[in-house]
């Protein structure tokens, strides 16, 4: 198991020192989703719900909250981010939305928690938008599901789709 960092030799957290880090790209892609009745599902799909374009609201929220992720998670570096993307989509099957969040940098640390930050945001807001609807809507399957770049190399996750 690998040691935790974020801790002095006294216990106490800290913000790890990655100045002796060498930059490298790194990428990170996590995942999450909203289920919910079909006729709420339906609303999405449609674009019909009641605070409009549930979807493209939710991407934007996603981006935002990967940019102010060091502003939430105490022990995260501000970070030079290159690239988000947020990709939501309908999956009649789930019923709901699934999300896919990518957030890229070259820097010396990863950029896992923006992901799961933007991936987390993106699910609150679908549930925000809809939750006029159905208030029993559920999110869940936050994971992170690719990492690579930096010392500890690639990660991908063993299944691609969590399943409620």
């Amino acid at each position: 198991m690998a040691e935790l960092t974020h801790f002095d030799g006294e216990g106490r957290a800290h913000m790890v020192d990655v100045s002796g880090k060498a930059v490298t790209d790194r990428i990170a892609v996590a995942e999450a989703y909203v289920t919910m009745r079909p006729e709420t599902l339906e609303l999405v799909a449609q674009g019909t719900a009641k605070k409009g374009d549930v979807l493209g609201v939710a991407r934007l929220a996603g981006i935002m909250g990967a940019k102010r992720c060091a502003d939430l998670i105490p022990l995260c570096h501000p970070l030079p981010i290159t690239k988000v993307a947020v990709d939501l989509r309908v999956d009649a099957d789930l019923p709901g939305v699934r999300i896919e969040a990518t957030v890229k940098t070259s820097g010396q640390t990863g950029v896992e928690m923006e992901a799961l930050t933007a991936a987390s945001t993106a699910a609150l807001t679908v549930y925000d938008m809809l939750k006029a609807a159905e208030k029993t809507m559920e999110v869940g399957g936050l994971r992170v599901v690719l990492k690579d770049g930096g010392k500890s190399g690639r990660f991908e996750a063993a299944n691609a789709e969590p399943t409620p």
